[in-house]
């Protein structure tokens, strides 16, 4: 297969139609990942940490909505089966959720999705593209602490940026790995942090701005077949 039909397969390829999220994330997985990280309380809570996750997928796909809209969309209740609105305690309960368990989930999801899919492949090989993107965050003294502001020739900007550099497989447009920081660290040293998650037997595309060779020979040389 030439690599342009292999490309243009990623136009005609579409994932099939999952019925609901819970298609998507199996409560196994969740567990799993809850389990991984030693995300877990003494006592039972009335609202359970599952149904965190659940608000953070939440958050992610209804950005621009209030938090208690969220809730309601994602139809999260307490242990009784009752609909849960207090908007004090989900957040304190997002709070002891905590980062790990959403990372471990992302990781043990997107092992799942690529094992089930079908990728084409180019001589044998994946296809795979790095690119990267900024984020403007809340304008909070924490975020102020943790992200720099892009500053310019006129001055600095208002709000603290988040870079993040991913590795996508190309013809599902599932992200395999991510790396992120703050606005004043490089696309390229980003990248770098993608090599040990980037699978064997596979072709990874670059635009220009990651042009360098110490980049693309520490790429080509962390595993086994990688170009």
């Amino acid at each position: 297969m030439e690599l342009s039909q292999a490309l243009g397969i990623i136009n005609i390829t579409s994932p099939e139609h999952a019925r609901s999220l819970s298609d998507l994330i199996p409560a196994d997985l969740i567990q799993k990942a809850l389990t991984l990280t030693d995300t877990v309380t003494l006592r039972k809570r009335k609202l359970p940490l599952e149904s965190m996750i659940w608000l953070v997928v939440g958050m992610s796909i209804f950005c621009n909505r209030p938090m208690t809209e969220i809730v309601n969309l994602m139809d999260i209740t307490d242990r009784t089966g009752a609909p849960f609105t207090a908007r004090s305690s989900v957040i304190q309960r997002r709070k002891t959720l905590g980062e790990d368990a959403v990372r471990t989930l992302f990781d043990i999801t997107q092992q799942h999705w690529n094992q089930q899919a079908a990728h084409p492949q180019w001589h044998g090989l994946n296809l795979f593209a790095v690119d990267g993107v900024v984020w403007r965050t809340a304008d909070t003294p924490e975020n102020s602490a943790a992200f720099s502001k892009h500053s310019s020739q006129y001055g600095e900007g208002g709000y603290p940026q988040v870079r993040m550099v991913c590795l996508m497989e190309l013809s599902s447009h599932l992200i395999n790995a991510s790396a992120f920081d703050s606005e004043s660290v490089s696309e390229m040293r980003l990248a770098a942090r993608l090599t040990e998650k980037t699978p064997d037997n596979s072709i990874t595309l670059f635009d220009k701005g990651f042009y360098s060779l110490g980049l693309l020979h520490h790429w080509q040389t962390s595993g086994e077949k990688r170009h």
